[in-house]
């Protein structure tokens, strides 16, 4: 049996010391970015590598990207190859965030045509509530053989956002959260606002209090009231740097409605450029 998009703790650790089954640690934090691979140096799931958001899974920010462009897809690969993923590799990616990192990995994955991959549902934070341990033993990684089939389909550009919002061929999702994507209050971006016509969808919203995954029914009664009649495949996700939004598409999937998009250089690369509209509600 393969994983595509959620896995439970339970399951990881029934194959904890099975070959085929690769396990990446793709903790992180956006106000510390050394803060991810302390904390896996200092405690990890078993046979866990690490993955760094801005070093592994995204390229190097220019004046005209967003934070997190995305990677060179040949050294990823090379990565991947590293970590000891092959193509008939399980792959499951955890981090303690409720799932938003591990779901850029998760989606890069996908982009590069290896489907057999699932982001542990609750993060390592459930993974201890179930008693299972941690370790600070670095694996011993053999290379793969990780052969990409890259499909660019799977994300947009700011130019086909643009033409495809002016003839309404999309329905785009904003995952940020209300107060951003509204535009009273910007943490981390030098401007305020949302791409007009954007819906809002905080990716929060997906989970239960506990932190776990809503069910895929609820998640696909909800993202259907949310898109109303168009179809999954005209969705679009967005956020700050094209990071979290894939928790949305992650969990579009999960609900059984696939082929929905990225716009991968989202906000932060949208508001780079002056000519292109922004839109705050009050």
């Amino acid at each position: 049996m393969t994983y595509r998009t959620l896995i439970n703790a339970t399951t990881l650790n029934k194959h904890i010391n099975n070959p085929n089954w690769i396990i990446i640690d793709c903790r992180f934090s956006l106000s510390n970015i050394d803060a991810g691979s302390f904390a896996y140096r200092h405690g990890h799931i078993p046979n866990a590598r690490y993955a760094h958001l801005n070093d592994d899974l995204s390229s190097v920010v220019t004046d005209y990207t967003g934070r997190h462009p995305l990677p060179d897809f040949n050294l990823l690969t090379k990565k991947l190859e590293a970590w000891g993923i092959y193509n008939h590799s399980q792959v499951i990616c955890y981090d303690d965030s409720n799932g938003c990192f591990a779901a850029r990995l998760w989606w890069l994955l996908r982009c590069l045509g290896h489907n057999d991959v699932a982001v542990l549902d609750g993060g390592i934070q459930h993974w201890q509530k179930n008693g299972y341990l941690l370790t600070t033993t670095l694996p011993k990684q053999q290379s793969g053989a990780f052969r990409p089939y890259l499909n660019t389909t799977n994300w947009l550009h700011a130019l086909k956002v643009q033409n495809r919002m002016a003839r309404k061929s999309i329905c785009l999702i904003d995952a940020r959260t209300p107060e951003r994507y509204r535009g009273e209050q910007e943490p981390i971006d030098p401007i305020a606002g949302h791409i007009p016509n954007a819906l809002n969808r905080p990716f929060q919203l997906n989970l239960e209090d506990t932190g776990l995954f809503l069910s895929a029914e609820s998640l696909q009664d909800q993202f259907k009231k949310l898109i109303g009649n168009n179809s999954s495949e005209k969705v679009v996700h967005y956020c700050g740097s094209g990071v979290t939004a894939c928790h949305n598409l992650l969990s579009m999937e999960h609900a059984g409605l696939k082929g929905s998009k990225l716009y991968a250089g989202s906000w932060s690369e949208w508001i780079k450029d002056k000519n292109r509209r922004i839109s705050i509600t009050s």
